[in-house]
């Protein structure tokens, strides 16, 4: 099982934004398609992560932000139901 941390990091590097309105299984299902285009390893989809910390620190903390609280509520849904 991926903590919330690993699953945010998928969800970051996904084309998603913010502004999109998304159901919870849209965000399981685009974290699921991201983490097998990294081979299945979270590990690898924090490498783009940290690229683009480095490229662009100025999204960086709100796109994360907002990538923990989506699979917070995206998973926790899929756990009550």
């Amino acid at each position: 099982m991926m903590t919330t941390a690993e699953l945010a990091q998928v969800l970051f590097t996904t084309t998603l934004q913010p502004s999109d309105e998304l159901s919870p299984f849209q965000i399981r299902q685009a974290v699921d398609e991201r983490l097998y285009a990294c081979g299945g390893t979270p590990s690898r989809c924090a490498l783009y992560v940290a690229q683009e910390a480095g490229d662009h620190p100025e999204t960086y903390v709100r796109r994360m932000r907002w990538a923990l609280g989506a699979v917070a509520d995206a998973y926790a849904t899929a756990t009550a139901a």
